[in-house]
Formats: structure tokens, sequence, C-alpha cells
């Protein structure tokens, strides 16, 4: 949706947006930490049932190609779950321009997302 999309809609209509945003934020949000989750175990079974050492086995999990295309994968989910969080930013924006007040919950989950640990990238 454009900004003035967002702008000329009513209260009621706007605030329905962001809680569809937020739910489809949420959902895609839970899909890709299960992938990630899914593509570490994968790492470190690949690790445990290796021979070799460390070095070796790292290596090994390194040069994988089935690992390196759910890494990609993953990456690919972390960039639409970043597109969906924008969505829902600029939607919360324009209820606080508005003059409507967004929940202080909803608030303070938005400064915990910060995801420090995003797979290096």
């Amino acid at each position: 949706m454009s900004i003035e999309e967002l702008w000329s809609m009513s209260d009621q209509a706007l605030i329905g947006a962001y809680a569809d945003a937020r739910r489809q934020f949420v959902e895609k949000k839970l899909a890709r930490d299960t992938h990630r989750a899914r593509l570490e175990w994968m790492k470190a079974k690949m690790f445990v049932n290796s021979s070799g050492g460390v070095t070796e086995r790292r290596m090994a999990i390194d040069v994988s190609e089935e690992l390196g295309r759910k890494g990609q994968e993953l990456r690919e989910m972390t960039h639409e779950l970043d597109l969906l969080k924008i969505d829902v930013d600029v939607i919360a924006i324009v209820i606080r321009l508005r003059g409507a007040h967004v929940p202080a919950a909803v608030q303070a989950e938005d400064s915990l997302e910060g995801e420090p640990d995003r797979d290096g990238a």
C-alpha cells in the first residue's frame, strides 16, 4: 500500500491493516526461526556424523551444497521478513501521525525485535 492510501483509510481500516500486517510478520518470523533452527540442527548432525578433526568437519559443512541452499533460503526468508517489518512500521507511523495511539505493549515489543544474530549477514 502507498502512504497516500494508508492516510486516506478510515481509522478502523487502518487498524485492521496494522493487525493483518503484524499477523503476517509474526507468521513469517515463526517460519524463518523454525527454518533457522532446522538448519542449525542439520549442521550439528553433519558435524557429529563426520570424521576427521574439527577443521575438516567445519570445512565439510561450509562446502555442503545442500546446507548452502538452505542458508540461501534462510537469507531470502529474512529479507521477506524485513520487508514485512517495514510495512508494519509504516502503518504504525501513519497511525501515530493521525493522532491515534499505538498500544504500549506493541511499542515495547517493537523495541525488543532488534535481531543481532542475523546468520552472519
